[in-house]
């Protein structure tokens, strides 16, 4: 039996592979994520993640390669996987004619959870998120991040062995945003194993022991956020909002590691700080300036600047 939450994989793809026709949605990627532990898939749009998310889930099947999901492979035991995972979508697919706590109630009959039980798990979660005075609201009354609250509520209704969120926090305010965000460390505190993905860097950041980032279906760079930080940009980023040539020379003179927007130079490295002094001197320190690296700048980095159609 194994008991070291480190060695044991909720979530294991070897070789994953989805192919729509001629076009590969997921392209060969292998990653795992362990018990216990936050683990992020972020990309740009197109990028595969949600394709993999619904291989996980079980709704899509692998044209290829393995995946096992709490040890049972999903091509042979998904009815299992889908009675013990936890799924919150990036759509708010409540019922709008049920009050909260009837959402909760019918939704809990698909896991056979039912008389009493019923009443306690919904009243239980109602109170987790913060929702409780609101029971017998209807949908149309409840804020945005109330109804985000309220699927992830649902989406644990089962005691979930994976909780699945799919940008669970998309167009909240930031106090909503925050609150969830709690609400999921909370749950990871009390030995949940997470599986999201997010196009805020800073919830990634925030929430994720480790994460992948994919671009065209494959898997460029993993490792947790503060290490891929500290290997691809280093402690600080100095940016310069101009696109002088007089600026990329001196860049080139320096050696420096940076990048060129159509507005903007960003500066990287580890050892750029002491030269601040010197490029504010040259470029005016309204035009200039120094901050931590955080986890966009990778993301910027390694899947580039530019707009994506999807």
């Amino acid at each position: 039996m194994i008991t070291d939450k480190i060695q044991q994989d909720i979530v294991k793809a070897q070789d994953l592979t989805k192919v729509f026709g001629q076009f590969r949605a997921v392209d060969n990627i292998n990653f795992s994520v362990k018990k216990q532990e936050c683990f992020g898939l972020l990309g740009p749009n197109g990028a595969g993640k949600t394709t993999t998310i619904r291989m996980v889930s079980c709704f899509l099947q692998p044209s290829s390669g393995s995946l096992e999901v709490l040890n049972k492979n999903t091509q042979e035991a998904a009815r299992f996987i889908k009675r013990n995972i936890g799924i919150c979508p990036q759509e708010d697919n409540l019922d709008p004619d049920l009050k909260v706590d009837d959402n909760l109630r019918v939704f809990a009959r698909y896991f056979d959870i039912v008389g009493s039980q019923t009443n306690k798990r919904c009243e239980e979660l109602l109170h987790f998120m913060g929702l409780y005075s609101k029971r017998k609201s209807r949908i149309e009354e409840l804020s945005s991040g109330m109804k985000r609250r309220l699927i992830v509520a649902r989406s644990l209704l089962n005691k979930p062995s994976l909780l699945i969120l799919d940008e669970p926090t998309t167009g909240l305010d930031p106090q909503s945003r925050h609150q969830i965000w709690e609400s999921l460390h909370q749950l990871k505190q009390e030995g949940a194993t997470i599986l999201i993905t997010t196009h805020y860097m800073d919830e990634a950041a925030y929430l994720c022991d480790r994460l992948v980032i994919m671009d065209h279906g494959k898997i460029i760079v993993e490792g947790t956020p503060k290490g891929l930080i500290k290997e691809y940009i280093g402690p600080s980023v100095i940016e310069i909002s101009s696109v002088d040539k007089d600026v990329e020379t001196y860049l080139k003179a320096k050696n420096l590691v940076y990048e060129k927007s159509s507005t903007h130079f960003f500066i990287y490295g580890k050892s750029i700080a002491p030269l601040w002094p010197e490029i504010t001197q040259k470029f005016g320190e309204e035009s200039c300036v120094l901050r931590m690296a955080n986890l966009e700048d990778v993301f910027l980095k390694l899947t580039g600047r530019e707009l994506r159609e999807v």
